[in-house]
This record gives C-alpha cells, sequence and structure tokens, in this order.
C-alpha cells in the first residue's frame, strides 16, 4: 500500500475543500455575519495546514492502483466531512459534533436528511455551507481535483472509479484530467443556467444560489423549513423539478450532445427507461393522488415534483408525502430504490444497475428452462461484460447485507419499524425523506448519537458505492 501517495491526494483534496470555506466567509460578511471569521477561519486554517503538510514532498513512488484509490477516496470523504462540521459547531448553530457530522455528511454525500426543526433561524453563511457541500459532493471533490490536477492517467482512473457512481466508469476523451475536465464544465454551466432560470421567477439571488447547488447535487437542503412549498410557485417548482431531472442524467450523454453525436445520446437505454420511469410514475401517482386534490392540475403538479425529486434523490418537496395514499408512498419508496442514470449526480442504486440485474434474472431464467440456450444480457445493443454482471450482483448482495446491519443497530433507537427502515433507505439511497416522523414534513433530530453514526456510515455508502469504505477497512499491511 502505497501510504505517501494517499495521503499527497488527501492533501490535494483538502486544499479545495480549505478553499471553498472562504465563500461562506465572503457571504457572512455580505450580510454582515461577524461570527464568520472564527467559525469557518479555524476549520480554514486547519485544513490549508493539513493539505500543505500532506502535499509539501510530492512521494518518488506515485503508483495508485485500485487499493489506493478506493482507500484514499474514503479517507478524503471522511475527513472532508469531519472538518466540515467544524464550522456548525463553532458557530453554535448545532452545538454538538454528531448532529454537525451528520448535517454535513447528509450533505457532502448530498443525501439531504437533515436533524434540524428550523432551518430558517440558521445565518446566511452556515446555510450557504450546508447548501455548498451538496454542489461539492454531487460531481465530487476528488473529480474537481482531477480536473485541475495534472497526473498520471493511469492513477486517475482508479481514483474515477472509486468517486463516480454507477456499475461502470469511462473515459470521453483520451485523457482522464480533460475528461473531468468536460464533466466539471457541463456541471457548472448546468448550475449557472438553473440560477437564471430561478432569478427570472421571482427568487432572490442567494435563494436561487443556495436551491441551484441543492439542485445540482440532487442534494435537497433548502433556505425553508417547508422547502420549495414556501414559494408556492409552479414556475418555480417545474424549474428545479426539470433541473434535478437533467442533473439525473449519465452526464456523457451531454457530451454526445455537444459533439453532435445525437445518435449516441438517443441509442443509451439507461436514459430512455430513465425518463420512462419518471412519466409512468407520475401518471400513476397522479390518479392516485386525485382524490385528495382539489384539481387534476394540482395532482399532476404534486406527482410530477415527488416523482422527481425522489427518483433522482433530491429530496426537496412541494406537498407532505404522508398524507398521499400508501400507494404512493410505496411507489416513492420504491423509486428511492431505483434511483438515477450512472454517471449523474443523483443516488440510489441507479437504472443501470437495476437494469443489468433485472436482464441477468431473465437470462437465468431461460437458462432453467432451455439449458443449452445461449443467451447474453445486452445493454445499448452491445453485450455487457462479464466483470460488470458480477459488479452489480455484488453490489446489490453487500447493500443489503449492509442494509439488515444498519436497520438491526438503528432499532435500538427504539423507533418503529417502518420508520427505522425508512431511515436507512433514505440514507443509503441518498434521498433524505423517508415515512412517519422523517417524511418531507419532518426530520431525524430524534436519533440518539450512536444512530446518526451508523446512518453517516450509511450516506456515504450509498455516496461512494461501498467498495471504497469496505476497501479502507480491509487494509493489510504491506507498503511499497
Amino acid at each position: 500500500m502505497n501510504y505517501k501517495m494517499i495521503l499527497y491526494i488527501m492533501g490535494q483534496i483538502l486544499k479545495v475543500v480549505g478553499g471553498c470555506m472562504i465563500l461562506p466567509v465572503i457571504v457572512g460578511f455580505i450580510y454582515g455575519e461577524q461570527h464568520v471569521i472564527a467559525s469557518f477561519g479555524i476549520p480554514f486554517v486547519i485544513t490549508i495546514a493539513a493539505a500543505i503538510l500532506f502535499t509539501i514532498k510530492k512521494p518518488k513512488n506515485n503508483s495508485v492502483f485500485s487499493m489506493e484509490g478506493f482507500v484514499s477516496v474514503a479517507l478524503s470523504w471522511i475527513t472532508m466531512s469531519a472538518i466540515g462540521a467544524i464550522p456548525f459547531v463553532i458557530s453554535g448553530e448545532i452545538p454538538d459534533y454528531p448532529s454537525a457530522l451528520f448535517e454535513t455528511v447528509s450533505g457532502f454525500t448530498t443525501t439531504g436528511a437533515t436533524i434540524l426543526s428550523d432551518v430558517e433561524s440558521m445565518s446566511k453563511s452556515c446555510l450557504f455551507w450546508r447548501a455548498f457541500t451538496h454542489w461539492l459532493g454531487g460531481m465530487g471533490v476528488l473529480m474537481f481535483v482531477l480536473a485541475v490536477m495534472s497526473s498520471n492517467d493511469s492513477r486517475t482512473m482508479h481514483m474515477m472509479r472509486a468517486e463516480c457512481a454507477g456499475p461502470n466508469v469511462g473515459r470521453l476523451v483520451s485523457k482522464s484530467k480533460y475528461t473531468a475536465q468536460i464533466l466539471y464544465g457541463i456541471y457548472i454551466s448546468l448550475t449557472v443556467l438553473e440560477i437564471i432560470m430561478l432569478m427570472f421567477g421571482g427568487v432572490p439571488f442567494y435563494e436561487a444560489v443556495i436551491h441551484a447547488c441543492s439542485s445540482a447535487g440532487t442534494g435537497g437542503f433548502s433556505v425553508w423549513n417547508d422547502s420549495i412549498a414556501h414559494y408556492n410557485s409552479v414556475y418555480v417548482e417545474m424549474v428545479i423539478a426539470v433541473f434535478i431531472i437533467l442533473f439525473g442524467v449519465n452526464f456523457n450523454l451531454y457530451y454526445y450532445i455537444l459533439i453532435k453525436k445525437f445518435s449516441l445520446a438517443y441509442k443509451n437505454e439507461e436514459v430512455r427507461t430513465y425518463f420512462s420511469i419518471i412519466l409512468i410514475a407520475t401518471a400513476i401517482i397522479t390518479l392516485n393522488i386525485l382524490g385528495i386534490s382539489e384539481s387534476f392540475g394540482q395532482a399532476l403538479r404534486h406527482a410530477f415534483f415527488m416523482v422527481a425529486s425522489t427518483i433522482t434523490s433530491a429530496g426537496f418537496s412541494n406537498t407532505d408525502t404522508s398524507q398521499f395514499p400508501v400507494f404512493s408512498q410505496t411507489l416513492l419508496l420504491i423509486l428511492m430504490f431505483i434511483g438515477s442514470c450512472a454517471g449523474s449526480t443523483g443516488g440510489g442504486m441507479k437504472v443501470a444497475r437495476i437494469m443489468i440485474i433485472f436482464k441477468t434474472g431473465i437470462k437465468e431464467l431461460k437458462y432453467i428452462v432451455s439449458p443449452r440456450a445461449v443467451a447474453t444480457v445486452k445493454m445499448d445493443g452491445k453485450p455487457v461484460e462479464k466483470a460488470v454482471i458480477r459488479g452489480a450482483s455484488n453490489y446489490l448482495i453487500i447493500f443489503l447485507i449492509i442494509f439488515c446491519v444498519s436497520l438491526l443497530l438503528i432499532s435500538l433507537d427504539q423507533f418503529s419499524i417502518e420508520e427505522s427502515a425508512s431511515a436507512v433507505t433514505t440514507c443509503m439511497n441518498n434521498i433524505g425523506y423517508g415515512v412517519g416522523r422523517f417524511s418531507t414534513s419532518g426530520n431525524l433530530s430524534g436519533l440518539n448519537a450512536f444512530s446518526k453514526i451508523v446512518l453517516c456510515f450509511d450516506m456515504l455508502v450509498g455516496r461512494l458505492e461501498v467498495y471504497p469504505l469496505i476497501m479502507l477497512f480491509a487494509i493489510k499491511k504491506n507498503s511499497y
């Protein structure tokens, strides 16, 4: 294990996180919040000092293989979450550290689950930092480092695979660095466009930035206790719904559109399935909640927004889903597990992985009926590699094991089985809300410190897709 290179990579990431802490300081000065100097200044100094210490000398052996890539990513996400929680504690806005850590992990992993019962009482600077962690975590801090860092290409691919969501990760262009630059360019452009669109709808600039950052990371943190419902605006809801759906699309498709390879974008089976699920689920829930809605238009409005928010793991809300019929709540729960597309900022198991598992099941059924039949799993008309199929199946097995263990541990908190399962589901799939007291009208403030730590682990498992954290706990004492 090349420990020196792992620390060097962590140092590069901490430089980005530390540098970003300057932004909430600027926000604080604009709004006259003097406490930001200490709240963000202390962790800024700690972060930059650690970053300089880790990167002061580049290791002679800069080899990075799969193990180093996974461990670097896992340690970096844990470290930046631990440091990112400090401003909340120093400012006194989230005084106990486990709660602050939960809120920060929820931000970086773009989960959007919160322990806060009154976000409107928070300072502008802390609300900005809270939402900006969504933006940083959406595309990935490491991806940003790769976009600006001149690196060995084989090294960066191992790290990209560790941080990027989905069953398979590849380059858009010959160099991983340029791939990262393209992806971040698209990410920033969409974020800016959403800010402009929200401002056209009368949303103040500060609030537009907050909600655009949350949308980009498909996280769901808002400046209002009642989330997007506060605006009571069809325009604002539809802008956010459309953008979170767009952020839930594989970013590779935007690149194909940019270079005018429209056929490659159109042939993508996962994206077609993703949009089909959204349309079908919206239609079903609209009909199901029609009886409790004032009109068909209102039912369609609430159904479309909540379907978009759930399948993309955004976690925004424009209504109280606990008032929905059980059927609609159950359908939303299923959408939580399905999630968005691979290579997007959305959470869940990913549409591509679900499709691969489903097609593998169909293939096995055909084999049982006709043992001599030759059947292959195909995506986009091409056979899926056995390694990808095996990876999808293994992911599902490990996911379910962690889910069951987490559910058992959370049950010690004496919540109902439905609420305990809801808390684990929402955190592992990076959604932000569940059922019962954890629905869109509630929060997770009732959890004890132990449950919050368990759910922090679950959120990291969901965002990093299991393997980096497992690799971290499976480190063997061998170094170069």
